[in-house]
């Protein structure tokens, strides 16, 4: 699943007005966090993840293994923000930020 650049603006566009659900601190990907990232995104398709992570190596590779263990699309990076999307198999309307109205 590669997003175009269409597909990916559009999706920014959507994330604009979202807040961070789940933060990745020090102790990076643990079990907790995995778990929390993949329950917003089943929930909700489109989400805002805040990264409290100082070194940019760290960040990357951690923005990496998240993309990868989730299979889930980076669409922005904006400062210590990343917005991930992830198709949901069945979507929930009053959930996803994708079909919901009004937000």
């Amino acid at each position: 699943m590669t997003l175009c650049n269409d597909d990916k603006k559009h999706l920014r566009g959507i994330a604009h007005k979202l807040k961070p659900v789940v933060t990745i601190a020090d102790k990076g990907l643990t079990d907790n966090v995995m778990a929390e990232l993949n329950r917003a995104l089943n929930d909700h398709e489109l989400i805002k993840v805040k990264l409290s992570l100082s070194d940019r190596e760290l960040k990357k590779t951690t923005i990496e293994q998240a993309c990868n263990k989730l299979k889930a699309e980076l669409v922005q990076t904006i400062g210590h923000v990343i917005v991930l999307y992830r198709k949901a198999d069945k979507p929930n309307p009053k959930l996803s930020n994708l079909l919901r109205k009004g937000g």
